[in-house]
């Protein structure tokens, strides 16, 4: 594996203060500490379900919204 050194802008000041001492209570150097962020924010998003359109249930607004979309195609087309 290879390191890589690295510029990071638009950083929240507060947020990394935050996660420097945090780093620094793990023992950890921040670009480990940062490395084990990344993969795990990574993991995550990997989890996410994805949803395919045709998944997607109807929905019940309630009595009188029977014609909504109807309505809405009306207006928009």
């Amino acid at each position: 594996m290879t390191n890589i050194q690295i510029s990071i802008k638009d950083v929240e000041e507060q947020t990394f203060k935050e996660f420097k001492a945090e780093s620094v209570i793990e023992g950890l150097k921040i670009g480990k500490a940062l490395t084990i962020a990344m993969k795990f924010w990574l993991e995550q998003k990997s989890k996410k379900p994805k949803v395919s359109f045709i998944e997607l249930k109807p929905k019940n607004w309630g009595n009188g919204t029977e014609k909504t979309s109807e309505e809405i195609d009306k207006i928009l087309y």
